[in-house]
């Protein structure tokens, strides 16, 4: 008689259970057979309880999928936040009274006279520049001394700048020229000292830290060092465009509203024209920016409405990005009514094309803005900065802004979803998975330790009955 083996059924009756399902709800006998075969001397627990707890973390899984789609969805849409934001960045420097647009050059018929820069507030045109004498800095040196390391006798003497407060400057005894410079500078009196040095010796030179005749050094009771001004405090003065102009120093600024002139030389008999210009460079490269950028963005928009036949994108049928395409499609429509030939973006030389992409022709913009600056400027800043630039500005505003942003909104909305989501499979994991793991491995243990039994049981039985265990048959 052949030996008698442990079927599924018979270990399901040990275990006080069905072959169709355990106490937790497990299909036992496909378990079984999946771990050990139809019929089996031994069961493979940790293979048995993690086909069990694979099948019950199917809703996990599904979970996880979904946090998945939150991430690709999130992605996306920062990209897309990002990529706003820097076309905003471009908007702004187009629609500011010292932006790009408001970048003007300067060129001088005569640089060594005189030059020029231009700030937000210059206007194009020319001025004319005569210049009678530099402002000059007051200076005043002392007598020789045998270095700059001899020893000085005993004295003082008075130091004052324009109108200000004379200063009396102790000279110990035995102090050098050195020592006495470093005493000036460190008091911080609107003069710089230093220690000049020839064949002769050495000498105390202090010079006046600005120029003009308000900052004319006054130097009295020096008899102990002897005091020579080399200097006077003077104004340059000048004329522009005729009008006699003095100042303390050789940048002017204020003559001429958005105007720096910068002295260089003098000459009465000489005048200089100063022609102030847009820069068609820096504007047409801001311009040029914003398009480059607006087309990257208009890219990552029409990325999200490419469909495969495999997949879809992240924020298909998304609402926020379907009007975000609505604001940049508009763009290509504005119209600055009453501006001249400078009206809309067309007439800068900038198309849109079918994608809602942007090209520029660039002499068609070159020639505007040379030809119509003013149009240019008022297209993109409007009568008081609100042009165009503002206008498609506002419209992103409303999706980027950081308190109620269509984009802000939504991307909050994604990280609670994706923090319930998380919760929902921590607590799955814990409530239900963990312990559904430690009973399916009670019972699997228990049905070893009862499959053992009944092997050493049978053994017996066949002991008593005289079977013999290791033949095939009787």
């Amino acid at each position: 008689m052949s030996s008698v083996s442990l079927s599924s059924s018979e270990l399901a009756s040990l275990l006080g259970t069905s072959t169709t399902a355990s106490s937790s709800g497990i299909d036992l006998s496909s378990l079984l057979e999946a771990a050990t075969g139809s019929t089996s001397e031994g069961i493979d627990v940790t293979t048995a309880v993690a086909t069990a707890i694979t099948a019950a973390e199917t809703p996990e899984t599904q979970w996880e999928n979904q946090e998945t789609t939150i991430e690709d969805q999130e992605s996306a849409l920062n990209t897309i936040s990002t990529a706003t934001g820097t076309v905003e960045t471009d908007l702004a420097a187009l629609n500011s009274s010292a932006g790009a647009l408001s970048s003007i050059d300067v060129s001088s018929s005569d640089s060594s006279i005189a030059t020029a820069t231009a700030d937000g507030k210059a206007a194009p045109g020319t001025v004319t520049v005569q210049v009678n004498n530099l402002a000059g800095t007051s200076s005043w040196y002392s007598g020789y001394s045998a270095s700059s390391s001899t020893g000085l006798s005993a004295g003082s003497f008075s130091l004052q700048v324009g109108s200000g407060t004379a200063t009396d400057i102790t000279v110990t005894s035995g102090e050098t020229l050195t020592e006495l410079a470093s005493g000036i500078n460190d008091q911080d009196l609107g003069v710089t000292a230093n220690v000049i040095t020839d064949a002769n010796g050495a000498r105390l030179s202090i010079v006046s830290d600005s120029s003009g005749s308000a900052s004319n050094i006054t130097i009295s009771d020096s008899s102990l060092l002897e005091f020579t001004q080399a200097e006077q405090g003077t104004n340059a003065s000048l004329t522009v465009d005729g009008i006699s102009i003095s100042s303390a120093s050789n940048t002017v600024t204020g003559a001429v509203s958005g105007l720096t002139i910068n002295l260089a030389g003098a000459d009465a008999n000489t005048t200089v024209t100063l022609t102030a210009t847009p820069d068609t460079s820096t504007i047409s490269s801001a311009i040029n920016q914003f398009v480059t950028d607006y087309n990257t963005l208009i890219g990552e928009v029409n990325d999200q409405f490419t469909y495969s036949s495999t997949s879809e994108p992240p924020l298909a049928g998304d609402s926020t990005l379907e009007m975000l395409q609505n604001y940049l499609l508009g763009a290509g429509s504005y119209s600055a009514s009453g501006n001249g030939s400078i009206s809309t973006l067309g007439s800068l030389g900038i198309s849109m094309n079918n994608d809602g992409t942007l090209t520029v022709d660039g002499t068609t913009l070159d020639d505007a803005i040379q030809n119509n600056y003013s149009e240019v400027q008022n297209f993109f800043e409007g009568s008081s900065l609100n042009g165009f630039s503002s206008s498609l500005n506002t419209q992103l505003q409303r999706l980027t802004d950081s308190s109620d942003g269509a984009f802000t909104v939504e991307l909050s909305s994604m990280k609670s979803n994706y923090t319930n989501l998380q919760e929902d499979v921590s607590n799955f994991q814990t409530n239900t998975i963990a312990p559904l793991q430690t009973r399916l491995t009670a019972e699997y243990d228990a049905a070893e330790i009862a499959l053992e039994e009944l092997n050493t049981a049978k053994e017996q039985i066949n002991a008593e009955l005289g079977n013999n265990t290791s033949s095939s048959g009787s």
